[in-house]
């Protein structure tokens, strides 16, 4: 396994704590605030491990590609994710 999908596979599962523990505050009707701040951070793990994944796969299926001639599909793709990481 490489570097960026160690990384990414470690903040998914701190991100899965969070929202353990995210789910906890609310069933313990923690304060709203509170629990909101947990989202957000565990929404910025769940990025960062999206970038992670893609610069993975910048670095090695899409660089792979370039060199067979091949990018057009691998591009395509790459613009879908980011059409929908940036709509939301």
């Amino acid at each position: 396994m490489n570097e960026e999908r160690k990384k990414a596979l470690q903040s998914l599962k701190t991100a899965k704590g969070q929202i353990d523990g995210i789910i906890k505050m609310i069933e313990e009707e923690r304060y709203c605030m509170d629990i909101s701040n947990q989202i957000v951070a565990a929404q910025a793990l769940l990025k960062r491990s999206n970038l992670l994944i893609l610069k993975q796969h910048l670095n090695h299926c899409v660089k792979q590609a370039v060199i067979n001639g091949e990018s057009d599909e691998k591009i395509d793709e790459i613009m879908t994710i980011l059409e929908k990481a940036m709509s939301k």
